[in-house]
């Protein structure tokens, strides 16, 4: 191939060539890219050059560099995992969670006192430094090899409020948690939101995520008697791996109350 002649810095040049060559299907998704020395070969450029190319495509989440192993060009296939955010209740009053998947724990749970902060006050209903229990889970999906991190937070004033879970808390699995909840007279519900962010250098440990990738945060509010929130989950997954599906159904419309 002759040496490329565009505008802009060599490694940029080099880039964009790379790049074309991805989307063009020519370097196929899951394939390992050339070598160093083939890519220098091919476009006439310094090793340094190359280097700093492959940096750029990897910030943009056209490569994974596997690690011993080389660049690798990254699928963009559907996800390998997904999780149905469903809540049933059976007849005998035990609550299930149908996401499909039977995951392991990594890891022991970690069990810890916390208080909440500006991300997690609100959602509870509370304002900053109040008392929290936490339970962090490092949990893994056998099948795919998909890692997510759990978190439960139950605010001191739950916890105390609910027989049976000041005293287990927080290491009870949510499930359990809504059964004793239930029990203690609320009748729940549960409200959650979705967003994307970037990593945090533990996150993407934990998660073993490729670069430029970002995580799938879910938080999960458990509401009861008059609507007070009474926990919080947060669910983070790498969104390269998984994607999270619904049931929706239709609420019904309040009535209309008759004009005096």
């Amino acid at each position: 191939m002759s040496e490329i002649q565009r505008p802009g810095a060599l490694y940029q040049q080099v880039a964009a060539a790379i790049r074309e060559a991805i989307l063009s299907g020519e370097f196929e998704p899951e394939a390992p890219l050339p070598s160093e020395s083939q890519l220098m070969e091919r476009y006439r450029v310094s090793r340094p050059t190359v280097r700093n190319a492959v940096a750029a495509l990897r910030a943009e989440g056209l490569i994974d560099v596997r690690h011993g192993k080389g660049s690798f060009v990254r699928s963009a296939g559907l996800p390998a995992l997904t999780i149905e955010r469903r809540i049933s209740r059976t007849t005998g009053g035990r609550f299930t969670t149908h996401d499909g998947i039977t995951w392991n724990e990594a890891e022991q749970p970690v069990v810890y006192r916390s208080h909440t902060t500006r991300v997690t006050g609100p959602p509870l209903g509370l304002g900053e430094e109040e008392a929290l229990f936490g339970c962090d889970r490092l949990l893994t999906d056998p099948t795919t090899g998909t890692r997510a991190m759990h978190r439960t937070l139950i605010p001191f004033e739950t916890a105390e409020a609910v027989p049976g879970l000041a005293d287990d808390a927080p290491d009870t699995p949510p499930d359990v948690i809504y059964a004793l909840l239930t029990k203690a007279g609320h009748k729940l519900w549960w409200s959650e939101t979705v967003r994307a962010s970037l990593p945090l250098p533990d996150e993407r440990t934990a998660l073993r995520l490729p670069d430029a990738t970002p995580v799938l945060h879910t938080a999960r509010v458990t509401h009861g008697t008059d609507d007070r929130p009474l926990i919080l989950e947060e669910l983070r997954v790498g969104a390269d791996r998984a994607e999270l599906a619904y049931r929706i159904t239709a609420d019904k419309e309040p009535a209309r109350r008759a004009r005096a």
